[in-house]
Formats: structure tokens, sequence, C-alpha cells
């Protein structure tokens, strides 16, 4: 299905990306804890809007 160019390059890919990602993490991880403190707060208020739908979805409308 894949070419093995194509297997290789994706796994360069991924193993870059979350290299990437970490290094950038660990330098914004001062900032990130002084702008966004409370963000569970709105995680928290998404899982319960969603839960909520779902509840009404199936079990009050059959």
């Amino acid at each position: 299905m894949f070419t093995v160019g194509q297997i290789v390059f994706g796994i360069f890919f991924f193993i870059s990306f979350v290299v990437i990602v970490f290094f950038a993490y660990k330098q914004d991880k001062k900032t990130i804890n002084l702008f966004y403190r409370d963000s569970y707060k709105i995680l928290f208020a998404f899982i319960l809007f969603f839960s909520l739908l779902f509840c009404i979805k199936y079990f009050l409308i059959d």
C-alpha cells in the first residue's frame, strides 16, 4: 500500500514533529502557566456540555 520511501518519510516527519513540539512546549512553559492556568475549567465545561447533549439525545428523545 505504501512505498518504503513514504514510510520512512512518515516516520521521520512524526519524530521531527514530536521533538519540535516538545522543545516549543519546554520554552513556553512559564508563559503557558501564566496565561492559561484556569483552562481546565473550560475543558470541564465542554465535557459537561457534550455529556448533557448526549443525555438529552439518548434518554429523553425516543
